[in-house]
C-alpha cells in the first residue's frame, strides 16, 4: 500500500462510518457537519502520525540492512586476504624445499 495515500484512505472511511452514524441518529445538519468535520481532522492527524511511525520502521530496517551488508562485506574481505596469505606462503614453502 502507498504510504502517502494512508492518512486520507483512513479520514474518509472514518467520514463515511461518521456520516452512516449521523444518518441513522437523526442529527441536525449543522452538527452533522461538525461531527464530520472533527472526525475527519482527527482521523487524517491520525494516519500522518501512522505514516511517520511505519516510515521511521522503514528507515531503522534500512539502516540495519545496510550495516549487516558491510560488516558481511568486511568478513568476506578479510576471508579473502588470509586466503592469499596462505596460498602465498603455501607457493613460498613450496619454493624452499624445492631449492
Amino acid at each position: 500500500m502507498n504510504r502517502r495515500t494512508m492518512p486520507f484512505i483512513l479520514m474518509l472511511v472514518a467520514g463515511v462510518f461518521t456520516c452512516v452514524m449521523t444518518l441513522i441518529n437523526e442529527y441536525s445538519i449543522v452538527d452533522k457537519l461538525l461531527i464530520l468535520s472533527i472526525v475527519m481532522l482527527v482521523f487524517y492527524m491520525l494516519g500522518r502520525l501512522m505514516q511517520k511511525v511505519l516510515d521511521s520502521f522503514d528507515k531503522q530496517n534500512e539502516e540495519k540492512a545496510k550495516a549487516e551488508e558491510e560488516a558481511r562485506e568486511k568478513a568476506l574481505k578479510e576471508q579473502e586476504e588470509q586466503e592469499a596469505l596462505q596460498k602465498q606462503q603455501e607457493t613460498g614453502e613450496g619454493e624452499k624445499k624445492v631449492g
